[in-house]
Formats: structure tokens, C-alpha cells, sequence
């Protein structure tokens, strides 16, 4: 028994190939331009985040470091 597709769904893959259609269209500059004002908007609203992140371990150097001595880790 399969189930249809919700609107929730099909709403999300519309918006989803809209924009897919929408960078297509645009020209290398708009696309530079779009990346750095999402990567401002992220920096901005979730650069704390970035930083808690990195001091508990989760960067691969970190992770080398944390279990570089461990025999049981990863093998």
C-alpha cells in the first residue's frame, strides 16, 4: 500500500525547482553576490553556533587529536 504525496510535500519540491530555475537564470555576479550575503546571513545568525561547535571536538583536527592514542577508535 503506497500513500500519495502530501501538499506539504509537493508545495516544498515546487519551491525547491523554482529556485533551482532561479540560479540557473542568473549571472555569475548575482551568484557570487547571493553566496555572500548567505554567508553574512549565517555568520551573523548562527556564528556562535560555529564556535561552540569547534571547541567541543568537532573539527577532524580536533577529533585527530582527541583520539589519536586510542586503539579501539575506528578500527
Amino acid at each position: 500500500m503506497s500513500r500519495r504525496p502530501g501538499l506539504g510535500s509537493l508545495l516544498l519540491a515546487g519551491a525547491a525547482a523554482y529556485g533551482l530555475y532561479k540560479v540557473s537564470k542568473m549571472s555569475t555576479q548575482e551568484r557570487s553576490d547571493l553566496l555572500d550575503k548567505g554567508k553574512k546571513l549565517v555568520n551573523d545568525n548562527l556564528g556562535s553556533l560555529k564556535s561552540t561547535l569547534g571547541r567541543n571536538g568537532s573539527t577532524p583536527t580536533a577529533r585527530e587529536s582527541n583520539f589519536a592514542n586510542d586503539v579501539s577508535y575506528g578500527g
